[in-house]
């Protein structure tokens, strides 16, 4: 993809003659300080914007003129790495939560849709997307399914992806989740890469915990960045082979207290700002990428640095020509901020156009048709006794929990059985039943498995959220409560619910793709609120974890160490099938 650059010759003498003062622009920033993102200052003065442009600064005067009284202007927010379903809104929602908070522009990878709906999926995110004050850009999915050990909705190798290559907003290749199959050269995979690498293609990682030749083989296979480093070795190992470094703060995995460490001057032009994965509430309460830049700052990071990452960094890491800077020729998104340490959004102007006045939108962006990706929960009729976890003996491999990441550990413990050996909830242990149930293709697949620190008391949690195939998946205390529980979502097509004593607490409905919500992100923000307050004071759940965020990753087999699928336990370390029972 390269973004449209052509420019007329009369357009080209217009912007010329405004440049030199013999024309007046069509829009003007009087008084005001704007942050240099090229020589790391802020100049103060006016300056000028001519047809989405920006012109320049100095002695300028305008069609229409905006005092900004001294306030700052920073070209508009990029987010490097996002999944938009992980808000549980459409692209248009997503839109109006995240504009107002100065980002402009991001790069997303739709392979959550695409693991429920294949090709569709993809169809509708670029429909949905288009024309809004937001720049979605689209990095096509290399991993659906992530690994082949677990059923998904939709495989997506070499030859169905290359129909979307050359589409407008596509940039590259996805985060190659599949690192194993990377390095062992497994066709599949490479067929992707030569796919994307022939092209001209940017090729995006996935590669928690690889080091060394692994990393070096990763690299050398056009890997060109990567969002999941958790400790400042593996930042700087992946600076060190040249691959940009995206540093992540998002719902479940927050990365950037720990990495903005590694951050010096003289590699912070290869570290971008990402969320990767964050609700609507965190959003709506602490921000977007401006939360970044707020984080960033109050930990001894220089403000203009912040600024760079947050904007110019993503912008040439993308590919993203005329884009993340405020200076002559660049596209005139500029957001303005009364101070470089809160960041607090005041406007924003998307291609010179004001979209954003007093932090609120002036904006409604239309919805998309949904059909093609709704109805998409398709579970095989199953009993309760399918839910029975049989053990050989009574001390078991435990998923243990950690807060604020994704990595989980395998523990072992003595756990409860009944009289026939199976698992039974005790109160007193700190361990409960997880489930995963093949939801796209009726195959009757139960994948059964503990969790630890969760600290679920009673009752039960589903969802159709399961990183990343996307199949139900339940944690309890209760079999009869987890059946029904995950009856309920079959009911509204997808969401998530509670559900304690065989009655449904309460349901957040998401039909599309049983990921997102045809509704505004407030009503959503609103609702996980209000179920999260349930999670905590009514079943008990771990109040350092998101409820809902935490289990929805506890299903994707390629972070370690161990995961449940809808074919079993999973052990990441070996690439391969564990049971719970410990001989």
């Amino acid at each position: 993809m390269r973004e449209e650059r052509s420019i007329s010759k009369s357009d080209l003498r217009r912007r010329i003659d405004v440049a030199m003062g013999r024309k007046r622009a069509e829009l003007v920033f009087k008084n005001a300080r704007i942050v240099n993102v090229f020589s790391h200052e802020v100049i103060e003065g006016s300056l000028a914007v001519d047809r989405g442009i920006v012109i320049g600064t100095g002695a300028y005067e305008g069609e229409e003129e905006v005092d900004v009284q001294g306030g700052y202007l920073l070209p508009g927010l990029i987010d490097a790495h996002v999944h938009i379903e992980s808000s549980l809104t459409s692209p248009a929602q997503f839109a109006e939560a995240v504009v107002p908070r100065g980002t402009t522009a991001v790069i997303a990878d739709p392979h959550e849709i695409a693991n429920v709906c294949g090709l569709e999926g993809i169809e509708y995110m670029l429909e949905a997307s288009r024309g809004l004050p937001l720049s979605v850009f689209y990095m096509l999915p290399s991993c659906v399914p992530a690994t082949r050990f677990e059923n998904t909705g939709a495989v997506l190798d070499a030859s169905k992806l290359k129909k979307l290559f050359g589409r407008d907003r596509v940039l590259g290749l996805g985060e190659v989740m599949d690192y194993p199959s990377l390095c062992a050269g497994e066709s599949e995979v490479l067929d992707k890469l030569v796919l994307a690498a022939s092209n001209g293609y940017l090729i995006d990682g996935h590669s928690p915990m690889v080091l060394g030749k692994e990393l070096n083989a990763y690299a050398a296979a056009g890997v060109g960045s990567d969002h999941e480093s958790s400790t400042l070795d593996e930042m700087r190992e992946r600076l060190r082979a040249g691959m940009y470094c995206l540093i992540r703060q998002g719902s479940a995995a927050q990365n950037l207290p720990d990495l903005i460490h590694g951050v010096s001057e003289s590699n912070a032009r290869r570290c971008l700002f990402c969320t990767d994965d964050r609700n609507p509430e965190d959003i709506l309460r602490e921000g977007h990428i401006d939360n970044h830049l707020r984080m960033a700052v109050s930990m001894g990071i220089h403000p203009i640095t912040a600024v760079q990452m947050a904007t110019i960094n993503s912008a040439e890491a993308y590919r993203l020509h005329g884009r993340g800077a405020i200076a002559p020729g660049y596209r005139a998104d500029i957001v303005l901020v009364r101070d470089l340490e809160d960041f607090q959004v005041d406007q924003v102007y998307v291609a010179g156009e004001r979209v954003v006045a007093n932090g609120r939108p002036e904006f409604e962006p239309a919805e998309t048709d949904i059909s093609r990706v709704h109805e998409t929960v398709h579970v095989k009729e199953f009993t309760v006794d399918q839910l029975k976890l049989h053990l050989e003996g009574d001390m078991a491999r435990i998923i243990r929990l950690q807060p604020q990441s994704l990595i989980t550990e395998e523990v072992v413990r003595k756990v409860h059985l009944n009289d026939e050996g199976d698992f039974s909830f005790h109160p007193r242990l700190d361990v409960v039943k997880l489930a995963v149930i093949e939801r796209h293709k009726a195959t009757g697949n139960i994948g059964l498995g503990l969790v630890e620190n969760y600290k679920l008391k009673r009752g039960a949690v589903a969802l159709t959220i399961a990183h990343d195939s996307h199949n139900v998946i339940a944690a309890g205390t209760d079999d009869g409560d987890i059946f029904t529980a995950v009856q309920e979502l079959i009911r509204v097509g997808g969401g998530i619910t509670m559900v304690l004593d065989g009655k449904v607490l309460d349901t957040l409905e998401l039909p599309i793709a049983g990921l997102m919500s045809d509704r505004s992100a407030g009503y959503v923000s609103e609702k996980l609120a209000e179920m999260q307050a349930t999670a905590f004071d009514v079943l008990g759940i771990n109040r350092e974890l998101d409820p809902f965020m935490t289990l929805s990753f506890l299903a994707l087999p390629v972070i370690p160490e161990l995961k449940l699928t809808d074919m079993g336990l999973f052990d990441v370390r070996t690439f391969d099938f564990t049971v719970p029972t410990v001989s």
